[in-house]
């Protein structure tokens, strides 16, 4: 490591590369912009070589077109869970009413927030660390986090109102966890990444009480893997839900949708009628 008085961008990308990063270029620029004064790039130069991940060195991270807040101990928003934010916006562009579970730093939220602007959001999540992130994320928008165990965190009046419905559950199998690289075995939260046996064991429960909650021909998206989007489709299926599997190939991305049919249609109509219908805009910058 560099002395504290030589961390030229130069220095700061040698010692990174020195730590095994693999885009220390990359990575040396954003702390260099981010940095206030010389003391503290030298700290985050040394947490990053240390192993945290950079976006709890950082203390934020770009999802959807957004800079959101990110703080040590709480889940990583995924570049390729993008995929599940486009997903939901092209499913309900309406939507009026959204939650978002497990929202960890309350980046879907957030995205989903920006988009559909005057939607009322929620989101929770069962760790305190990761609601505070998320209030902080979703005050610009006016949305709510709360804390709890999954629909037992949400206000009861939402009960049959919710138009949209996130849930980027954990889905790491329990036996797959070590395999993990370190910066998510060791510095994020276990229980947003281990998702059980089989690794759908939240993606169950999340579907098993969705149909109580979604508005007639609301939503229901869920992250998954492709070796689990079997199981997955059938777990929305048996929970009385209209599903099926969108695949992006680019980000190796699963996202099993499903749909509270309208009453007494086996088949999904179109999303609730509850504002007038207008674009889907792109992602906020």
């Amino acid at each position: 490591m560099p002395s504290r008085s030589a961390l030229s961008p130069a220095a700061v990308v040698s010692a990174l590369r020195a730590a095994g990063c693999v885009f220390a270029e990359d990575e040396a620029e954003l702390l260099l912009a981010t940095a206030r004064d010389p003391a503290e790039l030298a700290s985050m130069v040394d947490r990053r070589a240390a192993g945290l991940p950079l976006e709890h060195v950082l203390g934020w991270a770009e999802f959807h077109g957004l800079r959101v807040a990110v703080t040590p101990g709480v889940f990583v928003p995924r570049r390729r869970t993008e995929f599940l934010v486009d997903r939901a916006l092209a499913e309900a562009p309406d939507a009026a009413v959204v939650v978002d579970l497990c929202c960890g730093s309350g980046a879907l939220g957030a995205a989903l927030a920006a988009a559909l602007d005057g939607a009322e959001v929620h989101a929770a999540d069962i760790d305190p660390a990761a609601v505070r992130c998320a209030r902080h994320n979703l005050a610009p928008y006016g949305g709510r986090a709360h804390q709890g165990d999954l629909y037992a965190a949400l206000p009861t009046a939402l009960r049959g109102r919710v138009d949209l419905l996130t849930a980027n559950v954990p889905y790491v199998p329990t036996p797959d966890i070590p395999l993990l690289p370190a910066e998510a075995r060791d510095h994020e939260p276990p229980a947003a990444l281990d998702g059980g046996p089989d690794g759908l064991d939240v993606l169950r429960r999340v579907a098993g009480e969705a149909a109580a909650w979604l508005a007639p021909g609301g939503r229901l998206l869920s992250e998954t893997s492709e070796r689990q989007s079997p199981a997955a489709l059938a777990a929305f299926t048996e929970a009385g839900l209209t599903a099926r599997v969108a695949v992006s190939r680019e980000w190796s991305a699963h996202v099993v949708i499903g749909v509270r049919p309208w009453q007494g249609d086996p088949h999904p109509g179109p999303p609730c009628p509850t504002r007038a219908a207008r674009p889907v805009p792109g992602p906020v910058r």
